[in-house]
C-alpha cells in the first residue's frame, strides 16, 4: 500500500518581550508607523496600535485567515489585528503560533498587557496598552485619541477587562 508521509510540527513557547512592546509603545504613541496603515479616519486606530506593540515583542504573526492575527497591508489583515472583540478573543484562546494569554484581574496587568474598555457596557470598543502598573495604578498608550502613560481610571467607562500576555507560540 502507499505509504504516508506525515510531518509533525511541535510548537514551542518564547517570552514575550514585555520591553521591546513597551519601547515600541513610546516611540509610535503620538506617531503613525509608516509600514501600518492608519485606521484614525474609519472607527480608529487603537487596536491596530495595540497589536503593533505586541507584535514588537513577539515578531510572530499566525496566518490563519479565520482565527489568526496577522497585518500585510490595510486590506490584507485578519479582523483581530484591527478589531477589539476580534483581538481579545485572539489572545485568549489562540492555541496555535503567535501570542496567547488569558483573562486576569487589574492587580496581575504588567506593562505590555492589555486593557479594554466598554462604554455602553455592551459592547467592548477601545484597546489600550499597559505601560506601567505601579500600586495598582494602571498607565496606558493608545491611539484615537493619542496617549502615553495616561491613567486608565482618568476613562469613563461602563465595563473593563484585562488580558495578561504569556508568551508566544512558534514552530
Amino acid at each position: 500500500g502507499d505509504v504516508y508521509k506525515r510531518q509533525v510540527f511541535i510548537l514551542q513557547i518564547k517570552d514575550y518581550d514585555r520591553n521591546k512592546a513597551i519601547m515600541y509603545a513610546q516611540k509610535w504613541a503620538y506617531l503613525r508607523n509608516p509600514k501600518f496603515y492608519n485606521y484614525d479616519g474609519i472607527g480608529g486606530d487603537c487596536t491596530n496600535f495595540v497589536s503593533q506593540c505586541i507584535y514588537e515583542g513577539c515578531k510572530t504573526m499566525n496566518y490563519d485567515t479565520i482565527n489568526g492575527w496577522f497585518y500585510n497591508s490595510a486590506n490584507d489583515k485578519s479582523p483581530s489585528w484591527t478589531g477589539v472583540e476580534f483581538l481579545y478573543k485572539f489572545l485568549i484562546n489562540n492555541k496555535g503560533i503567535g501570542p496567547f494569554g488569558r483573562r486576569c484581574s487589574v492587580e496581575e496587568l504588567e506593562p505590555g498587557d492589555i486593557v479594554q474598555l466598554s462604554f455602553d457596557g455592551i459592547k467592548f470598543a477601545h484597546s489600550l496598552f499597559v505601560v506601567n502598573n505601579v500600586g495598582g495604578k494602571v498607565l496606558i498608550a493608545t491611539h484615537t485619541f493619542d496617549s502615553y502613560g495616561r491613567d486608565m481610571n482618568s476613562y469613563s467607562y461602563e465595563k473593563i477587562r484585562f488580558a495578561k500576555i504569556e508568551g508566544d507560540r512558534i514552530w
